[in-house]
């Protein structure tokens, strides 16, 4: 397959959504066809996380210090790569971590978390461009249903939504970046290269701070 070209203005891109929007394997696919370096998180790796889905108010705050640690060690490692060698794609940004914290700590929790996250949050590089993946609350539930990931199982519906919702008022106001809103409910990124094609197209004709991506039924 012919790699894909972006314009040279983009050497950080960063696609974000909630729980099963499908913004890693649409990373993946960027990463692939645009021969890109990469920055994924790897939720397999937590081992408190199976425990959140079980019993959050449990395991809310180890779930998400340990999320904080990793997402941190990786930007930092990004502030020492060269940007601007080639492009890097990633399928978080750090600004993203106190949005689950308000989520799921209680309000002492809350407090510690925000003191520890104030204490180790390095100077992240500012994206080029933000790719925002968003679904309808039903359409995230099925889709991480589908999927059956071992440590997904525990999801309550509910959690699903809120988040969902979370995410849909944070980009509401989103404006430290050029932010894609792109509706992903029918698009098809893994099994429709047309789809990804149509995306690039989109990206690379970018002009305003804030624009949307929608394809019909």
């Amino acid at each position: 397959m012919t790699p894909a070209r972006l314009p040279d203005k983009y050497r950080y891109i960063v696609v974000e959504g909630p729980i099963g929007v499908g913004k890693t394997s649409l990373a993946r696919i960027m990463t692939e066809r645009c021969r890109a370096a990469s920055m994924f998180e790897d939720p397999e790796a937590n081992p408190f996380l199976p425990g959140f889905y079980q019993n959050a108010a449990r395991y809310a705050l180890p779930t998400q210090l340990y999320f904080l640690f990793q997402r941190v060690n990786q930007v930092r490692e990004l502030n020492q790569s060269d940007l601007f060698r080639r492009l890097t794609v990633a399928d978080f940004m750090l600004d993203k971590d106190p949005l689950f914290a308000r989520l799921t700590l209680n309000d002492d929790e809350l407090k510690l978390y925000q003191q520890v996250y104030g204490h180790l949050k390095p100077q992240a590089p500012t994206p080029d461009l933000v790719i925002y993946l968003q679904a309808a609350p039903e359409t995230l539930i099925e889709r991480v249903r589908r999927r059956g990931a071992s440590y997904e199982k525990g999801i309550p519906d509910e959690y699903l939504v809120r988040l969902s919702e979370t995410y849909m008022r944070y980009f509401y106001q989103y404006t430290a970046a050029p932010l894609l809103i792109v509706n992903s409910e029918n698009l098809n990124f893994v099994d429709s290269p047309g789809d990804f094609d149509l995306l690039l197209e989109r990206v690379s004709a970018m002009r305003g701070p804030r624009e949307f991506f929608s394809l019909g039924n």
